[in-house]
């Protein structure tokens, strides 16, 4: 039994965010990161945390940020916002499930870097107010992009995310398959394989900066519910770039990078293990849950098909009504409820199920707006802080 990490409930933030995935990292777990598109779905993966007893990531995908903030809105800022909106109701209701949540934005290429801007912007703003970021972590996937160039830019994102203890996560080599857009159906399948070599190219330029980050390398995986005929998943490449990294690092651990791991749909419990084995810290989970969703929507229909034919009229009578049918927070929570159980299924796969004892606050504790703002600039303060910090490693 794991002794379960010492962070609060909540949304968690810097130094909590590296302690819960050191945890993670140190106790041969990984924590799902679910992707959510509205607060039905946001819940849904609130709840299975708190029946799981499991920490949990919550992300924002770009086109999820879209059909957040409305389909129809097509403002420049449209996606920013509506991944804002998330965090905010996150934020809110989070405390009440008694787990701690990380809150994260999931692949931004190089064309939605003004996506990226927005969110930043927003986590400056809440940190000065908040003495904290908005969200706790962002993606940049530039992995379709030459690696100096991939590497460079997160470099330069890097130093402004530090000031803020904002964990960012970044990809080198490329999943495989479709997902939110981004099509790598018809990729080089050695481009699946990421190098010891391109991994520590990452450390190296990051961890003078700083320490919270973690790396998407790729072994094969794939997004969505097939595998490229040609391709094998090699998880156990993974140890390799570890014990590179720590060759060339001199470091005591075994696992001195933490891993992230896409485009786990289909993968094998004995594939997943591997990973985790070997410092995966963080596995998306999309798809599966995507079909669990609609799965609950269906067998609902298909079990009450006679009664969602019309407002009234059922096999009861033709005057019955059907409200308690056709009504949203009946057929929505049976979508949830379907959800919750495959969230389980990846908490249960990942070795996260059972790791945090749930903390729900006495009932009426809570304030019912939760923002306290502080008096002091602490984005002023960081920024300087990291400033002198930066300087005195590259002055050695």
């Amino acid at each position: 039994m794991v002794a379960p990490c010492d962070v609060p409930v909540g949304v968690i933030t810097g130094d909590n965010v590296l302690k819960l995935l050191q945890h993670a990292k140190d106790n041969g777990y990984a924590i799902p990161a679910f992707n959510c598109t509205s607060s039905s779905t946001c819940n849904a993966v609130l709840e299975a945390a708190a029946k799981y007893n499991s920490p949990v990531i919550i992300q924002a995908s770009n086109g999820g940020a879209q059909f957040g903030i409305g389909k129809s809105i097509k403002d420049k800022n449209a996606c920013a916002a509506g991944s804002v909106a998330m965090a905010m109701h996150v934020r809110t209701v989070a405390p009440y499930y008694g787990v701690p949540v990380i809150l994260h934005s999931d692949h931004c290429a190089k064309n939605l870097l003004p996506w990226f801007d927005g969110m930043l912007e927003a986590d400056e703003t809440y940190f000065a107010q908040y003495g904290e970021p908005l969200f706790s972590s962002h993606m940049l996937d530039l992995s379709e992009e030459p690696d100096e160039e991939n590497i460079a830019i997160c470099v330069e994102y890097f130093k402004r995310m530090a000031p803020m203890k904002i964990w960012l996560e970044m990809e080198i080599g490329i999943t495989g398959g479709e997902e939110d857009g981004v099509n790598n159906e018809d990729v080089d399948p050695e481009k699946l394989y990421t190098s010891p070599e391109q991994v520590y190219s990452v450390y190296e330029a990051l961890s003078p900066i700083g320490s919270m980050f973690s790396i998407a390398a790729a072994f094969g995986n794939v997004h969505g519910v097939y595998k490229p005929g040609n391709v094998t998943l090699q998880p156990e490449r993974l140890l390799n770039h570890q014990a590179y990294a720590k060759e060339k690092t001199g470091s005591s651990s075994d696992k001195p990078i933490f891993l992230v791991m896409h485009g786990g749909s289909g993968s094998t419990d004995d594939e997943i293990a591997t990973a985790v084995k070997a410092g995966v810290v963080k596995m998306n989970v999309d798809t599966d849950t995507q079909w669990a969703y609609w799965d609950g929507t269906r067998k609902f229909v298909a079990e009450n098909f006679d009664y969602l034919q019309g407002q009234i009229g059922n096999p009861k009578g033709p005057d019955a009504p059907n409200k308690k049918f056709y009504d949203p927070r009946v057929w929505i929570r049976k979508a949830e409820e379907s959800m919750i159980e495959r969230c389980g299924v990846s908490m249960e796969k990942l070795g996260s199920k059972g790791t945090f004892t749930v903390k729900k606050p006495a009932d009426g504790s809570l304030p019912v707006y939760n923002f306290k703002p502080v008096s002091h600039n602490p984005l002023k303060d960081a920024v300087e802080g990291v400033s002198k910090m930066v300087a005195g490693v590259m002055g050695k």
